[in-house]
């Protein structure tokens, strides 16, 4: 199975770029677009002068719990920058959401509670709302987080998007917005 179609089956089809837009990203944007890969897990991330994007990390079911998830994840942290993510709410009929949500709780990471996501996918044309959690390792601010998050949106999630898909993408003031009120921390609840 090939590294696609790994993350193909492991993710959501509305969080699914296509093979032609992550290929793209691979080729064209290959200075900050980054694969690594082995046959038990991989990791597709966006490296910029400030900060780190995990786009996709997907480890197999053989190799759960042996430690590789942890084992990527600090090697980003490595670098001394800011890691940004983004993951699906919790769902309490995909015992997957919770689970994921644990293990970067575990790794350090916070929930920017005060970031609201939501895109419209243009593979299925529903509206996802997703969560973003965050790693730093120095005092970085929510609204840092929101304008990193953009950038990602604006220079790897909107890529070529009316090449890849037909039509565009909102743009990112419309999909990350800072909340109004102050919504409780999904990893608290973990």
């Amino acid at each position: 199975m090939n590294w696609y179609e790994k993350l193909s089956e492991y993710f959501p089809v509305e969080e699914m770029k296509s093979k032609d837009h992550i290929e793209a990203l691979l080729s064209e944007q290959g200075d900050i677009y980054h694969k690594d890969e082995s046959s038990n897990h991989v990791l597709m991330y966006v490296e910029f002068d400030e900060f780190l994007f995990i786009d996709y990390l997907f480890v197999s079911g053989k190799a759960r719990g042996q430690g590789l998830g942890n084992k990527l994840l600090d090697k980003l942290k490595d670098k001394r920058k800011p890691i940004i993510l983004e993951v699906e709410p919790v769902d309490e009929d995909d015992h997957d959401t919770e689970k994921r949500l644990r293990f970067y709780k575990r790794a350090g990471f916070k929930h920017a509670r005060s970031i609201g996501y939501r895109r419209r996918s243009l593979a299925t044309n529903e509206v996802n709302t997703m969560e973003i959690l965050y790693w730093s390792p120095n005092e970085e601010t929510e609204e840092d987080i929101l304008e990193h998050m953009k950038r990602t949106y604006e220079t790897i999630h909107t890529y070529k998007d009316k090449q890849w898909y037909g039509r565009s993408y909102l743009n990112a003031n419309e999909v990350l917005k800072l909340r109004e009120e102050e919504h409780d921390n999904i990893l608290d609840d973990l």
